[in-house]
């Protein structure tokens, strides 16, 4: 009886597996496409969530150009109107509504300011002050940079502090102060005083040290080993290495001299030292009937900008790659 009874219970486990069997086969297919449904419909979603945002970026490039646009129009009209209203007629200037385009052109309006401002005499000693002051301001920059990155002293990161402590102080606070001094040494209506009081400034010594400082300190002091001086090692090694940051020092600091205009004023305003801004400002352009001939301004205005349209356009490469080179340190 006991091994009739185990014969049945095999058999009867033995049947439930083969039904377990059965079932397991009858819905592993359904299953199957299941999870193939679910995929489908999973990279429908994906297609549906990726075509959306390809419009969202599409729409937010547009925005964004279409904004950048509307900001350069405002930049760029105000050139635009000083560059047409220098062709134009005075009575086509005063018409209203105004033309945004010259009904005839009149370039003798540049001939006529020219002559009437003495840009000529202008020109000259604008870049006179800019070249000497901007040679002199050179050497003083990168003799200091030079120092204040590779040579050792004591108090050196002291005075560099202080240095850069003047740089939070307004530079009009100094106007009275400088005008006192040259009055004193006699330097008025010369051009010593429109060179002299800023040759020197924190920010270029700033921006070329931290230039120096990216040269690998082992480059000095295998030249001092080989019995390289200071300033070969300088000339030979570190100006070139540096030259983007000096291009862009040359550059911005012609373009300080150029736009400068209350120091010569206050110094300088006799009409054999005025330089380009404050001159425009004493000539008065008027016309026949001393009316003012503000086409004939604008002329004289273009003439004066067009240096430093040049310069930005052609050069700006070279001040981008200077001023961010210095903010790297590696």
């Amino acid at each position: 009886m006991d091994e009739l009874k185990e014969v049945l219970s095999e058999e009867t486990e033995v049947s439930a597996e083969i039904e377990t069997i059965e079932n397991e086969e009858a819905v592993a297919p359904s299953e199957e496409a299941d999870v193939l449904v679910q995929g489908v419909m999973h990279e429908r979603d994906m297609k549906k969530v990726s075509a959306k945002q390809r419009v969202v970026k599409i729409l937010v490039q547009v925005g964004l150009y279409a904004f950048l646009g509307f900001m350069a129009l405002v930049v760029l009209f105000p050139f635009y109107w000083m560059l047409i209203s220098s062709v134009k007629s005075v009575d086509e200037y005063n018409m209203n509504p105004p033309t945004l385009f010259p009904q005839k052109f009149i370039f003798h309006n540049y001939v006529e300011s020219f002559n009437a401002a003495n840009l000529g005499t202008l020109f000259v000693n604008t870049v006179y002050v800019g070249v000497v002051s901007t040679l002199i301001s050179l050497v003083i920059t990168v003799l200091s940079a030079f120092a204040f990155a590779r040579l050792e002293f004591k108090g050196k990161n002291v005075l560099f502090g202080f240095l850069l402590a003047t740089m939070m102080i307004p530079g009009e606070l100094f106007t009275i102060t400088n005008y006192q001094t040259v009055n004193n040494f006699g330097w008025m209506n010369t051009y010593t005083v429109l060179i002299v009081p800023f040759l020197v400034s924190v920010f270029y010594i700033y921006l070329l040290k931290q230039n120096f400082m990216q040269i690998p300190n082992e480059l000095y002091l295998a030249a001092k080993v080989d019995g390289t001086t200071d300033l070969k090692y300088l000339w030979k090694v570190m100006i070139p290495l540096a030259l983007p940051t000096l291009i862009s020092i040359t550059i911005l600091k012609m373009m300080g001299a150029w736009n400068t205009y209350v120091w010569p004023k206050l110094v300088a305003n006799d009409e054999a030292h005025r330089l380009i801004t404050n001159g425009l400002r004493a000539i008065s352009f008027v016309d026949e009937a001393d009316k003012p001939n503000i086409p004939v301004q604008m002329a004289a205005v273009a003439m004066v900008s067009a240096p430093l349209f040049m310069v930005f356009i052609f050069l700006r490469k070279y001040i981008m790659k200077g001023v961010s080179r210095s903010g790297i340190k590696g």
